[in-house]
């Protein structure tokens, strides 16, 4: 099975994007890296100032199935972190995707 891309589309409520981005970089997305899943983002709208879209990447859909479990059922996102972001989030969609063009190979290493 080829690799996988999440496009997530996010809406935070007025005044909270800066807040709600600042959580995602320091605090969410390392963890999602730690668990092997590629993050790319965020990346802020143009258009107005609450909306922004993240982009995850994955091996395959059952790699992807155990990253979001052990992050959504973990200690980090159900005993702090879901507590700080789902109150800065108005609204949220995530799109999959087939990774066509290689991207999952291609993709840049955050650390450097």
């Amino acid at each position: 099975m080829a690799a996988v891309i999440e496009v997530r589309s996010y809406r935070a409520k007025p005044g909270q994007r800066e807040r709600l981005l600042e959580l995602l970089r320091s605090r969410a997305l390392p963890l999602q890296r730690e668990l092997g899943m590629k993050v790319m983002g965020p990346f802020p709208s143009l258009d107005d100032d609450v909306s922004f879209v993240w982009l995850r990447a994955f091996p395959d859909l059952d790699s992807r199935d155990r990253m979001k479990e052990s992050f959504y059922g973990g200690l980090n996102w159900l005993g702090e972190l879901e507590g700080l972001a789902m109150p800065l989030i108005d609204d949220y969609e995530a799109v999959l995707v087939d990774d066509t063009e290689g991207v999952w190979m291609a993709w840049p290493d955050p650390t450097g």
